[in-house]
């Protein structure tokens, strides 16, 4: 897919704590390490990567050192588009009105979260779950 993504948070969560080498969420996470795919972020976006990567919590499962998660959250920059985000409508899910701030700032861009609440919004032809994006 040549449509620069942007994938939300759950996405590279549940990538990195599947044990599933196929699932869409880890092939997701692969194909961003390897800049197979165009993908945008925004200092925002990349900083809730490393903090959400970086709960103990989290860390207890993905078994990921606080230098492994920046260490991943670096890899992901290095190969992703940066944009900044621009004003828009409130999001469906008030947690994650920067993704739709980032999505507003290009109309090419498509969204890929496990969001239930994104994905039923008014801009769902722009919004997929991981395995629709796998598939598409």
């Amino acid at each position: 897919m040549t449509v620069p993504v942007i994938i939300d948070t759950n996405v590279v969560v549940a990538g990195l704590l599947t044990n599933q080498p196929d699932a869409a969420t880890a092939r997701i996470l692969n194909a961003m390490l390897a800049a197979a795919f165009p993908f945008v972020v925004s200092s925002a976006l990349l900083a809730e990567y490393r903090d959400v990567l970086g709960r103990p919590k989290l860390g207890k499962i993905h078994g990921l050192s606080l230098e492994e998660v920046e260490t991943l959250v670096v890899a992901l920059a290095q190969h992703a588009i940066v944009l900044q985000p621009v004003a828009a409508p409130p999001a469906p899910d008030p947690g994650d009105q920067h993704l739709w701030e980032l999505l507003a700032a290009r109309s090419d861009l498509i969204l890929v979260t496990g969001d239930k609440r994104l994905l039923g919004s008014d801009l769902r032809a722009r919004v997929f779950a991981p395995g629709q994006f796998m598939a598409g």
